[in-house]
């Protein structure tokens, strides 16, 4: 069959701070392919709906996917099936990833006859079956397919993570993607998964807490055969074995591969595994992003974080030790004042390491979902991004705004102003001068991105589709949650038990 599998377009903060490769698509449509079907990617981060819709003329799929780990990505994604369905008659439309999957049969019904199915759960297992039930008819059985008659049989989890490998050479564009200065950048996974349960994120809920890891092989693999020479690990916790890193670090050292990285973990797991983090900065590890949350330790305990105040600083110098820059996020609870307000951006100009704000937000498939739904002040899926406030706030939403953006500004600055001036335009020269911009244009875009009267306005546009509201779930057995579900013999995580 002819696949057109599509990303949307970016979200707030993706215009400044960072564009990534869109992976998860990529592997769906590395399984696509391997099973036989003609497959095609547009990813609206780096193309426009002039170029898709062009891709819907020439290519006229019999089938076109749409990812949605964002929430706020809903609203458009409906829009491009209602006109995918007009432009390509007997186009079979489905929407997959993370967020969709918590929301299913209400974006179906939203949708009103514009989506076939929603896939739930993982899509690599799913999108070959489902491609096959579509040319012979019955996709309701498909595992993990939701459609308007009802849930299939639960979604698949993939055994292991070695294969498909990502359809890299689908995407056009691929030096538009990066992080910071780390530009252009591609991404990997070594691992998958996360074991912990903070409250706020649906990670856990999503993967049931399941944990698996590439092998070293195959991950230096894939890593030999990108050609960019940065590289994001995407992992939720990175090394929280440290004898896996090791292993990986191993095969990266014997082919002698080269690269910067960036990576995401935790505190406590950079404490624990301390040398398999300073083997990989002597392989090229230059940036770690740490979500610390919060500062206090009420803070943290809002959120089960499962690590102390002590640990996060602790961190923070460990990292510092190793030359690896870091990148902290803070969560910015509705209720803070402006006082609040003034001690983070007392807090960030103290530390040397970049701070970044995000709004807390309550998504589906979280437990604070359960908690704070019921005192949301919208439900324009647009507004779920983590830059605008969604339940109430203690300052007037006017004077919130104000205040995040005024601290976001201080924070940029910090980095990005005259006092970093030097240091910013010795990597711009050396992105330039290897023909990448998106750093460039990322240092003058502050200001019109972030804007107080823009984040406000954006709560009276006309709303067309609305999150729904979770049913009461009592959450004594979370696992009510999961999307995906696991035997028995492995339930056991392989990280921390609580």
């Amino acid at each position: 069959m002819r696949l057109l599998l599509v990303h949307p377009s970016a979200l707030l903060y993706s215009e400044i701070f960072l564009r990534l490769e869109p992976l998860g698509l990529e592997r769906v449509a590395g399984a696509a392919r391997d099973a036989g079907h003609q497959v095609r990617v547009v990813d609206l981060q780096v193309l426009d709906q002039a170029d898709l819709r062009s891709e819907l003329a020439s290519f006229q799929p019999e089938a076109l996917g749409i990812s949605l780990n964002y929430l706020a990505n809903i609203p458009e994604a409906i829009e491009i099936a209602e006109w995918t369905k007009r432009a390509v008659p007997g186009c079979f439309v489905f929407f997959g990833g993370h967020s969709v999957s918590f929301v299913a049969e209400d974006v179906l019904a939203q949708a009103e006859g514009a989506v076939d199915a929603v896939v739930r759960g993982e899509g690599e297992p799913a999108v070959a079956p489902l491609l096959e039930a579509v040319r012979d008819g019955g996709v309701d059985g498909v595992p993990g397919v939701v459609t308007a008659n009802g849930h299939g049989p639960a979604p698949q989890l993939l055994h292991g993570i070695d294969t498909p490998r990502p359809a890299r050479d689908l995407m056009r564009h691929r030096r538009r993607y990066f992080i910071g200065e780390l530009d252009p950048c591609a991404s990997i996974e070594f691992t998958r998964g996360c074991p912990w349960d903070c409250s706020f994120c649906s990670a856990w809920t999503f993967y049931g807490r399941s944990y698996r890891k590439a092998s070293p092989e195959a991950a230096a693999d894939e890593l030999a055969s990108i050609h960019e020479p940065n590289v994001f690990i995407v992992d939720d916790v990175a090394f929280i074995r440290p004898e896996h890193g090791d292993a990986i670090a191993a095969q990266v050292e014997r082919r002698g591969i080269r690269k910067r990285y960036y990576l995401e973990t935790r505190s406590d797991v950079l404490l624990r595994h301390t040398e398999v983090f300073e083997r990989w900065a002597r392989l090229g590890l230059s940036y770690m992003f740490l979500g610390m949350e919060a500062l206090d330790e009420e803070g943290l305990e809002l959120y089960r974080k499962r690590v102390s105040p002590d640990e996060n600083f602790h961190a923070l110098e460990t990292a510092r030790k190793l030359g690896i820059s870091v990148a902290i996020n803070l969560i910015v609870d509705p209720a803070w004042d402006e006082e609040r307000f003034r001690i983070v951006r007392e807090f960030a100009l103290s530390v040397p390491e970049i701070v970044h704000l995000t709004v807390m937000t309550p998504y589906p498939g979280t437990e604070i979902w359960h908690t704070e739904a019921r005192r949301l002040t919208t439900r324009d899926y647009r507004l779920f991004d983590i830059q605008h406030a969604v339940v109430p706030t203690a300052l007037p939403l006017d004077v919130f705004y104000r205040e995040l953006v005024r601290t976001q500004a201080v924070l940029h600055q910090k980095h990005l102003g005259l006092r970093t001036a030097f240091a910013a335009a010795r990597v711009l020269g050396r992105n330039l001068a290897h023909g990448q911009t998106n750093f460039a244009r990322m240092l003058w875009k502050f200001n019109r991105v972030y804007n107080p009267q823009r984040q406000l306005a954006d709560h009276a546009r006309p709303v067309r589709y609305e999150l729904p509201l979770p049913p009461h779930t009592a959450l004594g057995d979370r696992r009510q949650l999961y999307v995906h579900t696991r035997p028995a013999a492995h339930t056991k995580p392989p990280g921390p038990q609580h």
